[in-house]
């Protein structure tokens, strides 16, 4: 009998822990929520703010922007939002058409179709960058940084197969080199590898995919509305908090054609992050990746040409190509033929099945493959 009392008073701490780690017995988070210019009207708003506060203990949510039936312009609103959040009258909050100063741009979260399992998607919204890889290098780790702040330790990143993709992986393994921890995820294809497939977007492959912001954002409204043909977003957590290591301010975006199931959840993630303090493990992810080198990456990506300058090269004779040398990004593909015909070597570009490859004559991959290297083509 005391044995059974001891395990059931057991039983309710761990319950009164679970609780208290979960929020419910704190101080609930409170976001605001604007109501304008969504293509369902406010109602839709409404009744994703209803679904939060009923499904999360943890939270409540501040409407903005609404007042006994009189609403105020949108810039209205985010001027009042953008107050309350100065004045930590709110903790975080959700809204659309919202503009991002350069620099910042947003973390989405998906549930994938393949195996219901929820992904982060690096970035939908903003620009982290001018430079089409410094902005995904960015990205990754304020998908990093977003993936920890929900409680993920060590996510696994993949880089989505778009252009550039290869640069991002050689410049993050240089990173991984120099320090920053970074765990790469493992494509489902058959040859592997970080760079991530159609494949592994639709299994969630990854905990964080990276891919250039106007990629990320047509996926977001796919993965979001591929039930209901495309006026209704109905899945997913929407297009994620803007992030950056100099941003102030937790504000988390939803599209016009955002359903209330997407609001309630996009409402729910805003909660996670500022429960696990994104702001500031953002802030902690950009010092490690700076002290790793990322700064004098970035500036060496952008002290060169988008693809490496060979002038006054001219075709070598004509061989037989039958080897492949892949793991050059297609931004750089042409120059590194042209680099191969200045060592008199020929080369011809070509499409693999993972990407851009040159094609070799078999007696030159060798020393075709010391040139690239040596020029930082390849790795």
């Amino acid at each position: 009998m005391a044995d059974k009392t001891k395990e059931k008073v057991a039983n309710i701490f761990n319950e009164l822990a679970d609780a208290i780690e979960i929020g419910q017995f704190g101080n609930k988070k409170k976001i605001g929520l604007t109501l304008l210019e969504s293509e369902h009207g406010p109602e839709e708003l409404q009744k994703g703010a209803e679904i939060a506060e009923k499904n999360n203990s943890f939270l409540e949510v501040e409407m903005i922007g609404c007042d006994e039936d009189k609403c105020s312009c949108l810039a209205d609103a985010h001027s009042a939002m953008d107050q309350m959040l100065i004045d930590d009258e709110i903790d975080a909050s959700v809204t659309l058409h919202y503009n991002f100063p350069l620099g910042v741009s947003t973390v989405g979260r998906i549930i994938t179709p393949g195996r219901g399992k929820e992904m982060l998607i690096a970035t939908t919204t903003g620009t982290s960058d001018t430079n089409r890889v410094a902005s995904m290098l960015k990205s990754t780790v304020y998908g990093i940084a977003t993936a920890k702040s929900l409680g993920i330790k060590n996510p696994k990143i993949g880089i989505l197969n778009v252009d550039g993709a290869r640069l991002v992986e050689n410049n993050l393994r240089e990173l991984k080199d120099n320090g920053y921890d970074i765990e790469f995820a493992t494509s489902v294809r058959s040859d592997g590898g970080v760079l991530m497939r159609g494949n592994d977007l639709l299994m969630g492959v990854p905990d964080v995919m990276v891919t250039d912001t106007l990629t990320g954002n047509m996926l977001m409204k796919i993965f979001s509305a591929y039930t209901t043909g495309g006026t209704y977003e109905a899945k997913g957590f929407g297009y994620g908090p803007g992030v950056s290591a100099e941003y102030e301010q937790l504000v988390g975006i939803i599209s016009r054609a955002s359903g209330a199931p997407v609001i309630a959840n996009a409402i729910k993630y805003m909660a996670e992050v500022s429960r696990g303090n994104l702001l500031e493990v953002t802030k902690e992810e950009m010092k490690k990746a700076k002290k790793a080198g990322l700064t004098d990456l970035i500036e060496e990506l952008k002290s060169k040409s988008e693809t490496k300058e060979v002038e006054g090269v001219k075709q070598p004779e004509k061989k037989v190509v039958g080897e492949e040398i892949a793991g050059i990004d297609i931004l750089e593909i042409e120059a590194a033929q042209k680099l191969l015909w200045k060592e008199d070597i020929y080369a011809e570009t070509g499409m693999g099945c993972t990407g851009p490859v040159v094609l070799i004559a078999e007696e030159n991959k060798e020393k075709a493959r010391e040139i690239l290297k040596e020029e930082g083509f390849i790795h």
